[in-house]
């Protein structure tokens, strides 16, 4: 029982995180291989260094930031909360950034919305804004906010992992892939929910109770 109060949550984020990175790994080889190229992908080829940065630092944040959501882990090893926590931001700063870039400078999908470009900066810019008041707090020893804030930045960044969930019911009721306002929405709806879930856990305080 202790062992699923643990380590319960951590396990799921790191399976929801499997999602985003498997699809980048395919990503990485398409690139490595010089193809197929097709409709889809062919953006990922404009800016290869820069989208292989995005995925490599989007994966670290996502799988070692798994490793803080258990308090048992934390309390116990508090070098390697300190440690991985400065890896951590380093990470989640590379992938925020890279990821408004690709957003200014990829051409955009005929799938997509005419919001999912506003909705993307949008929450580069949350995420970005968040991983600044964790560095603040931290800087100030109030470990508390700190933890609070890179809450809400870790679920922005694992947003493309519940945007596999939400776009799962119009797959299985259409068998068709997600275009225009439906596609727009299925992808906001990743991050809000992610976003609303972190408010939740930073109001419950146990997440964040835990001293340096």
């Amino acid at each position: 029982m202790s062992f699923l109060k643990n380590w319960l949550l951590p396990l799921g984020l790191v399976l929801l995180t499997l999602v985003p990175v498997m699809a980048g790994i395919i990503r990485f080889n398409e690139i490595g291989n010089g193809g197929p190229i097709t409709e889809e992908n062919r953006r990922f080829f404009s800016e290869p260094w820069i989208f292989r940065i995005h995925i490599f630092s989007s994966s670290i944040f996502g799988l070692f930031g798994a490793l803080q959501f258990s308090p048992k882990f934390r309390a116990h090893y508090p070098k390697w909360h300190r440690f991985s926590g400065r890896i951590l931001i380093l990470a989640a700063g590379i992938s925020a950034i890279t990821g408004i870039y690709l957003t200014i400078v990829f051409p955009r999908l005929e799938t997509d919305g005419p919001t999912l470009y506003y909705i993307r900066l949008v929450v580069g810019i949350v995420m970005i804004t968040s991983l600044i008041n964790a560095v603040l707090a931290i800087r100030r020893f109030d470990f508390k906010s700190h933890g609070a804030w890179m809450i809400r930045c870790y679920a922005i960044g694992l947003g493309a992992g519940t945007q596999a969930i939400t776009h799962l019911p119009w797959l299985i009721l259409y068998g068709q892939l997600l275009t225009g306002l439906i596609r727009d929405g299925a992808m906001g709806a990743g991050w809000l929910i992610n976003y609303l879930i972190a408010e939740y856990l930073v109001r419950r305080g146990k997440m964040t109770n835990v001293k340096e």
